[in-house]
């Protein structure tokens, strides 16, 4: 494929995104300017997207808006992934009793991937975009899906994070990465502050479903003082609400941990 196609490609889904954060109907220009792409390209891809039936253009007032086409493109994905929708559920009920953020992730490779996020109410917060990824020896939420794996594959995957982490501060070693996994198994969570995002703290647990045959974390963050003054009944929220969760189709199943 060549790459003005690939680049094409990746423009149009930074459009949807785009809308995705703003939730309001944009000029052009300031799509453009948004997303730092020439107007005359821009003008191109948002043509396309409405021949396509995924952008309504409003031609009085010269704006662009989602179409409901964009939703149905992904409005399966959550029973295909959660089956039941209890596991939603879970996280909408850690949400409710914390006022925190909370999110259901998974593993997709050498990351984890933010499959699912409410985000906090509070003032003081760490904003996270749902599909983001971030390297598994970067987060508690990481160090808790490489628990979930045997000794051998946790050491090729930290020898593959660090060749693809920029900063040589931050990438980690084998053996401080094994001890703290270790720990992480024999208390059956993990909790930190400071990682991914100074200032914050995460507590994650696991829950006893996979999607599509990957281990699945319940993770809350938030201020790490704020945190650190709840920790025990931030827990026991999450730890409850993981109890709740039962396995109930082929997409969502018991995971099995190998040590």
């Amino acid at each position: 494929m060549q790459t003005s196609q690939v680049k094409s490609a990746m423009r149009a889904l930074e459009i949807l995104e785009f809308f995705k954060r703003v939730r309001q109907p944009r000029a052009m220009s300031e799509i453009a300017a948004a997303l730092g792409y020439p107007q005359s390209s821009t003008t191109v891809l948002l043509k396309t997207l409405i021949t396509l039936g995924y952008l309504n253009f409003d031609r009085r007032e010269r704006l662009y808006f989602p179409t409901v086409k964009v939703t149905s493109l992904g409005d399966w994905v959550p029973r295909a992934l959660f089956g039941s929708g209890r596991v939603i559920e879970a996280m909408r009920d850690v949400h409710a009793a914390t006022g925190e953020t909370v999110s259901i992730n998974t593993k997709n490779d050498i990351y984890l991937q933010y499959v699912q996020i409410v985000q906090s109410v509070h003032a003081l917060r760490f904003h996270v975009e749902e599909g983001a990824m971030r390297l598994l020896t970067q987060s508690a939420v990481g160090w808790l899906l490489m628990s979930t794996m045997p000794d051998d594959k946790i050491d090729n995957v930290i020898r593959r994070a660090n060749i693809a982490t920029p900063k040589a501060a931050d990438r980690v070693k084998l053996g401080d990465m094994m001890e703290k996994i270790r720990t992480i198994r024999q208390q059956g969570y993990c909790s930190v502050e400071n990682v991914p995002f100074l200032g914050g703290a995460t507590i994650c647990v696991m829950l006893p479903v996979t999607i599509q045959g990957q281990p699945v974390v319940l993770g809350l963050g938030g201020a790490a003082e704020r945190i650190r003054q709840n920790h025990d009944r931030y827990l026991s929220v999450l730890q409850k609400a993981a109890k709740t969760v039962v396995p109930s189709d082929p997409f969502d199943q018991p995971i099995e941990i190998e040590f």
